[in-house]
């Protein structure tokens, strides 16, 4: 099978005769083959799967199966694998592949709420597709994972800190983290619609197409575009899609393929907008530009403000995704004058000597802004982890601080929720030697911008706009 041949090798999996005899149905096969690549390339599920139904011949009806399987599962693992867990003599008695397939069984069980016995003969099949041996013990795991539905979080989630963990799939000590940070109610939420699909949104790029012309595209292919704000400022260019499907429609793949219209979140395009000055700055400099999205955003907010695109240069510490973002400019008209490659926390004046009008860091964070995304986030990262982000983060922002001119603007956005990464790192750079001459700069009159999670709504993203006194 051509996809399976993905990770460069095939998938450990039965004979093609035994594969055929499985009552499995496809959606989950296709998604315990898919839970299996994450896993032994530690990779982003989202990535994978779409890589993988780039190619793959299920109906709609399973495609939309498969996808919620699989994000599902990575974003519950660890919930997952202590039920297993309690339904085991010995948590080695389950080798890693076969795990991968009770974890998707008990996922629907305990998180799709599916009709029990559906979800254990399922449950079976599935890991027999895995491990045609292992009926008997997934048959045996399953019933005893049914027995503890009616019990499940396994205690009062008003009152356990661990049963509300479970309750929403999130570890224990990132749970008591996002309570702290946000209040209960602001934790809940978050946790609530992390679990949901998040909406879609997408940007019109100027350089490549009008907002009337992308309304009437949409409009010809039978949906409405909404047009977006945030706490009533509008983000140009940026509207919501209430009907994801649509993006597999031929006149929209090509409108995507030729850069007419990039997909995005609301918050990160609005971060886009909030990153440009009043006035056209001569240089502006992007770090931690990745693959380009927010290139595209920044250059096409230019054009909307100014007139014209900005003498734009941007820095990643990863020449290949330098070497992606010229391609995805090139493609979508945007201009690049240069796509350098360096560690931006040891970054010097002698590096850009003449400087710039501007500097926006797109920090590297924990993504906790954006679980809906990336949804095994939650289970790799580390109390640790975070205070790491943090550190980084300021240590770009003394270095960076350097190369802006007096009188021009520093930006520093994340796609997370931590105090720690967002106001305390922009705190401790204020206090700091290198952060003495700068000054905040309101925006939509608070200190910084920070979205929220809640259904159907943004991601969460933060950002801060400081000023360098003359």
């Amino acid at each position: 099978m051509a996809d399976e041949l993905y990770r460069g090798r095939p998938l450990k999996r039965p004979q093609d005769g035994k594969k055929k005899r499985t009552a499995a149905t496809p959606a989950r096969r296709f998604a315990v083959e898919t839970c299996c690549i994450v896993r032994e390339r530690n990779a982003y599920a989202h990535e994978v799967l779409e890589k993988r139904l780039e190619t793959t011949k299920l109906s709609k009806e399973d495609r939309a199966f498969a996808q919620v399987l699989v994000l599902g599962v990575a974003a519950t693992w660890g919930t997952l694998d202590e039920i297993i867990d309690m339904c085991l003599n010995d948590p080695s008695d389950v080798k890693p592949d076969l795990r991968d397939a009770l974890r998707i069984s008990v996922y629907e069980l305990f998180f799709l709420k599916k009709e029990a016995h559906a979800a254990v003969d399922q449950g079976v099949e599935l890991a027999k597709y895995i491990a045609p041996y292992s009926g008997g013990l997934a048959n045996a795991v399953l019933r005893k994972a049914v027995g503890l539905l009616d019990t499940f979080p396994f205690g009062e989630p008003t009152k356990d800190i661990e049963a509300l963990a479970r309750l929403f799939g999130f570890p224990v000590w990132l749970a008591a983290r996002l309570i702290e940070d946000l209040g209960g109610q602001g934790a809940l939420a978050l946790m609530r619609a992390s679990n949901e699909q998040a909406p879609l949104f997408i940007a019109v790029n100027a350089a490549r197409a009008t907002d009337d012309e992308i309304v009437k595209l949409f409009q010809e292919c039978g949906v409405t575009l909404v047009p977006q704000d945030i706490d009533g400022h509008s983000v140009a260019g940026c509207y919501f899609v209430d009907t994801p499907k649509i993006l597999m429609d031929g006149r929209i793949v090509q409108a995507l393929s030729q850069g007419k219209i990039i997909v995005s979140d609301l918050a990160a395009q609005a971060v886009a907008q909030i990153a440009l000055p009043d006035q056209k700055p001569g240089s502006y400099l992007e770090i931690g530009a990745g693959r380009g999205t927010k290139t595209i955003l920044l250059q096409s907010n230019a054009l909307r403000k100014y007139g014209s695109q900005m003498e734009h240069v941007t820095l990643d510490n990863h020449a290949y995704k330098a070497r992606l973002l010229k391609e995805r400019a090139s493609k979508c008209g945007i201009a690049v004058k240069d796509a350098a490659t360096f560690d931006a926390t040891t970054l010097s004046e002698s590096d850009f000597p003449e400087g710039f009008d501007c500097v926006f860091i797109d920090a590297p964070c924990s993504g906790l802004g954006t679980l809906r995304r990336h949804p095994e986030i939650r289970w790799r990262l580390t109390s640790k982890g975070v205070t790491g982000m943090a550190e980084t983060g300021l240590a770009m922002l003394k270095a960076a601080s350097k190369l802006v001119h007096p009188g021009g603007m520093l930006v520093f956005s994340t796609c997370t929720v931590t105090k720690e990464e967002n106001e305390g790192t922009i705190m401790a750079f204020l206090k700091s030697e290198e952060g003495a001459a700068f000054k905040l700069k309101p925006i939509f009159g608070h200190g910084s911008f920070a979205t929220s999670v809640d259904s159907g709504a943004s991601d969460a993203h933060f950002a801060a706009v400081m000023v360098r006194q003359k």
